[in-house]
């Protein structure tokens, strides 16, 4: 968990709005929805349509199947937030339009193969392109999303630690712990405030 550091509230925006391509809609939702609901990448990748489009509507929530979680107990399921409900529901409509809304094709198919998602290496040369593209420093990398996300819903909660664990989905709250370990910037004011 050590390395990737969280994204700010203003990269978050910056990144958000620098995606471009064929696969710019594709990349976009992928960044929103990893921001936005703090699953890992292999999670993200792991979605079918069918988990987040139910009757050929967008669902309110997202669920990834136990089978997809990284230690296969169970299941998540997380209120799917405006943005990135606005950034699939794009990509959606351009997989739509291609023919390829069925409920088994994945979300973020990649374009090699016959309904292969991307992989995770791709998914981290697509936000290495857009954070280079932006000029951004530091360990960035695909767990960044999750590690935002952990960081705004940690502050958003009052810095309640059980509610963040339950939001991250951790059985063990030295897990969301680890997680928070990465606040540097508090330790660095709390040292220029002496």
């Amino acid at each position: 968990m050590k390395g990737c550091r969280p994204l700010t509230d203003e990269e978050v925006a910056l990144v958000g709005k620098s995606f471009g391509g064929r696969y710019a809609a594709r990349d976009r939702a992928l960044f929103l929805l990893g921001v936005k609901s703090g699953f890992r990448i292999s999670e993200l990748l792991s979605l079918p349509v069918g988990d987040v489009c139910q009757a050929g509507r967008l669902g309110d929530r997202v669920t990834v199947r136990r089978r997809h979680m990284k230690q296969r107990r169970e299941g998540r399921t997380v209120l799917l937030h405006p943005e990135a409900r606005t950034a699939l529901a794009a990509w959606l409509q351009q997989l739509a339009a291609a023919g390829s809304l069925l409920p088994s094709v994945y979300v973020f198919q990649s374009r090699k193969g016959l309904n292969r998602p991307i992989s995770r290496i791709h998914a981290w040369r697509i936000l290495q392109e857009v954070y280079a593209a932006n000029e951004l420093t530091g360990t960035l990398g695909t767990h960044s999303l999750r590690k935002t996300f952990a960081t705004r819903i940690y502050d958003r909660l009052g810095h309640d630690l059980v509610k963040t664990q339950r939001a991250l989905g951790h059985r063990n709250i030295n897990s969301t712990v680890h997680y928070l370990s990465f606040r540097e910037e508090d330790i660095d004011a709390a040292i220029l405030a002496l």
